[in-house]
């Protein structure tokens, strides 16, 4: 038996990112992203948290908050264009009420007032209670012992597809050092971007011609930087071969995964996925913890159609009034066009948040059944909650209601459970990720390839370039200059850009953010290996330095020279 005790527990895991965009635009793509999740999603959620703790009902929930949005969410210019945003959305539901009383749409008038009210009691938390820092309210949570707070890679970079090593270390120390910075403490665990993970073997590039070499699974840069655990998807866990139909259609994908089965062999043996493992690779010692997701409750919250916020009865998503963009229809029908959406019904759609967390809990003890100590781990993208599917955090607030007031199951944050129900198996697992087809496609394919190119370009001069300047004593400003090329090369690196290229979701925004990363990295660059030579940078190249730094100002205290050196 897996640990002591007989008690199930289980633990929803909420991973919060998003892209840096601070100075990158603003609407359709930009900033406004930030704002609509801070409002939809984050204040909504931190306000659901401490009603549950001001009645002493546990959380025990898992936030995961990747460093590159904490930077923003810390952000001088985010406190406070955010006031502007809720003051506008304020505004504008009280003009929407005042326009629907004079047409005689009362029902909506009534909607407007809902708005009103949700915008205005936002402001007035923000403001008030977390004193215009959502992570402080985050934090204290954390130091109460009521939630846990997860790190991930510093701009949620792509680990197993990574051609460097060097780069694997800058973005998970990055990531620690950023959330120590903002969470005072160390992370425990670590949220691997899209849940992807490679273990050791001898690797090559998917693109190009060099020759394979032995690389560190990605569970050893964990070790070595003092993180207990990570989680993967359920097919890794338990052995499966979930690499989808994607190989045929793109060769370089095809070559990864057939190098990799041929130095890696696969386990074939079922798993439970209600307990954890430490994980190695093949042949090595240094490993972490791995959890694996739930596929049965992932199911119920993720899926539009199959699970809870595609209920008729919950907030449409799509359709809005202009001007002002706010929502004021349900889903209403599966193929219902948004012209003939119903109007949406908060005290229907509250009914149907009762059932969906009873029914969630009554779900997660039926997979419990027989585990005797074991955990469910259900982990969803944070912004689910609120902005996609206005209703979730109550819904998640539901949830712990009902499983407080069951004596089968607790919830539990995960470091919790390591302590109580130490692993107690060893394995290997498997490559691959938690998107579709379940290995590397979303991010690695025929339309994204250019984007891979830019960036092991990219990595390929900068790691010599850190190499040859440690220890030296440089100019003035050239430490500025590298550290900056350092942070051209992290958001370069963010997995965003591939995901929204291949889902065809802001593609043209994400192009452009590659080729304006990647240039903003070759002119820097090509400023600081000609300053080097003369001994001084040359006045484009200061130019060049102060507008980055200003544009791109995440993670001011990086030091790069920290970073792994050896490939």
């Amino acid at each position: 038996m897996n640990g002591k005790g007989s008690r199930n527990h289980f633990t929803l895991v909420l991973h919060g990112h998003l892209p840096y965009v601070l100075s990158h635009g603003t609407w359709p793509h930009g900033t406004d992203w930030l704002y609509e999740a801070a409002s939809e999603t984050y204040l909504p959620l931190l306000e659901a948290f401490y009603r549950l703790w001001e009645r002493e009902i546990p959380i025990k929930v898992v936030v995961g908050i990747t460093p590159v949005l904490a930077e923003q969410l810390s952000h001088d210019s985010f406190k406070e264009n955010l006031l502007d945003y809720l003051n506008l959305k304020i505004r504008v539901a009280r003009e929407n009420a005042k326009e629907f009383r004079e047409k005689g749409q009362m029902q909506m008038a009534h909607l407007a007032d809902m708005w009103f009210d949700f915008y205005r009691g936002l402001l007035k938390g923000f403001v008030s209670q977390w004193e215009r820092d959502i992570l402080w309210g985050l934090k204290t949570l954390q130091d109460e012992g009521e939630i846990e707070i997860i790190t991930s890679a510093a701009t949620h970079g792509y680990l197993p597809l990574l051609k460097r090593d060097q780069s694997v270390d800058a973005q998970i120390r990055t990531g620690i050092e950023a959330y120590e910075k903002h969470f005072g403490r160390e992370p425990r665990g670590i949220w691997l971007p899209e849940c992807g993970y490679r273990p050791s073997y001898s690797w090559r590039p998917p693109i190009g011609e060099e020759r394979p070499h032995l690389r560190k699974g990605i569970e050893e840069f964990l070790y070595e930087n003092r993180i207990q655990y990570f989680i993967v998807d359920t097919h890794m866990l338990k052995g499966g071969r979930a690499v989808g139909t994607y190989m045929a259609r793109f060769e370089a994908l095809k070559l990864l995964w057939e190098r990799f089965q041929k130095e890696y062999s696969l386990p074939q043996e079922e798993r439970s996925i209600y307990h954890p493992y430490y994980v190695v690779s093949e042949g090595r010692e240094k490993g972490a913890i791995a959890f694996g997701r739930d596929p049965l409750t992932a199911l119920q919250v993720w899926s539009g159609e199959h699970g809870y916020p595609g209920d008729f009865r919950y907030l449409e998503f799509h359709k809005k009034h202009y001007p002002g963009g706010i929502r004021y229809w349900s889903i209403t029908g599966a193929k219902t066009d948004l012209a003939s959406k119903r109007l949406y019904e908060p005290e229907k759609a509250l009914q149907a948040v009762q059932e969906h967390a009873s029914h969630f809990v009554s779900l997660i003890k039926k997979a419990l059944q027989g585990q005797q100590g074991g955990v469910l781990v259900a982990p969803y993208d944070a912004e689910l909650f609120g902005h996609w599917w206005f209703e979730g955090p109550l819904w998640l607030e539901k949830v712990m209601e009902a499983a407080a007031a069951d004596n089968t199951i607790s919830t539990i944050t995960l470091s919790e459970y390591i302590e109580e129900h130490p692993p107690m198996e060893v394995i290997t697992i498997p490559e691959g990720s938690w998107g579709e087809g379940g290995f590397h496609y979303i991010w690695l394919n025929e339309w994204t390839q250019w984007v891979w190119e830019k960036e092991y370009k990219a990595e390929d001069l900068f790691f010599p370039l850190l190499g040859a300047t440690r220890g030296r004593d440089l100019p003035p400003l050239f430490a500025e200059a590298i550290a900056q090329l350092a942070r051209e090369l992290l958001l370069l690196q963010g997995s965003d850009w591939p995901f929204l290229i291949t889902t065809w979701s802001a593609r043209d925004y994400a192009e452009a953010r590659v080729v304006e990363h990647f240039e903003a990295f070759m002119d820097l660059y090509k400023a600081i290996e000609e300053g080097l030579i003369k001994g001084e940078m040359s006045p484009q190249g200061l130019r060049l330095l102060k507008g980055l730094q200003e544009k791109d100002c995440l993670f001011p205290e990086l030091d790069p020279w920290s970073w792994e050196m050896k490939q």
